[in-house]
């Protein structure tokens, strides 16, 4: 058992699916977003379902409509959707009652505290976490710490408010302050490509879940 949620995302093979699943993630995220670097075929997703048991699936999407992703969602079985930055609030209002949403806030050097409660505030009846995402703009826990308004007592209390996922990268030492400190909803880890098929490294995540891992 993990000291708190773990989703996984852009997952591309089985390979990664069968190790997140291996150490009880809650969800499994795929990017079925056209055209993206790890995009995944709707084939494949639901060949690799059929063998992994245990875990959420979540179709990731950008900038798809209400009706692509209900859609999606039904053909493939999925539990639920996660949406982008910049997907409207009349999306998320469409979807309500079809599937559980999650929604991506992409954080930026210059976004404050006060910009990121607002984008949750509107979004948070519909949502049932957001994912805070400080890697997609290379953005580590050293870099964030450098903004005052992204403290660890701000970032609490933000936490202690709304259900937030976080996709930063830390040190592992770090991480069981950090977790202990501000008690997320849960931490956001990405798969990657096969060096092979069969076939990855898994090293710096085997670190990562070593450290999450309770004991028993």
């Amino acid at each position: 058992m993990l000291k708190t949620k773990v989703k996984a995302n852009s997952i591309t093979n089985l390979t990664d699916a069968r190790y997140f699943a291996a150490w009880e993630v809650e969800w499994l995220g795929f990017n079925l977003n056209q055209g993206a670097a790890d995009y995944i075929e709707p084939t494949l997703l639901k060949a690799i379902k059929e063998w992994v048991d245990g875990v959420k699936f979540v179709g990731e999407f950008d900038l798809s409509s209400a009706d692509e992703v209900n859609e999606i969602i039904q053909t493939l079985g999925l539990d639920a959707a996660q949406l982008g930055m910049f997907t409207p609030l009349a999306t998320f209002q469409q979807l309500e009652y079809a599937t559980t949403l999650f929604k991506e806030i992409v954080i930026e050097k210059e976004t404050t505290l006060a910009a990121i409660k607002t984008h949750i505030e509107a979004f948070a009846p519909y949502v049932k976490a957001f994912v805070l995402n400080f890697d997609k703009n290379n953005i580590s826990w050293s870099d964030a710490q450098s903004h005052n308004h992204l403290d660890v007592a701000q970032l609490t209390t933000l936490c202690q408010a709304f259900p937030i996922i976080f996709s930063l990268t830390m040190p592992p030492s770090t991480l069981i302050d950090f977790l202990a400190e501000v008690q997320p909803f849960g931490w956001s880890v990405k798969g990657g490509a096969e060096e092979k098929v069969g076939f990855k490294s898994f090293d710096e995540l085997d670190d990562f879940f070593e450290v999450l891992e309770e004991e028993v």
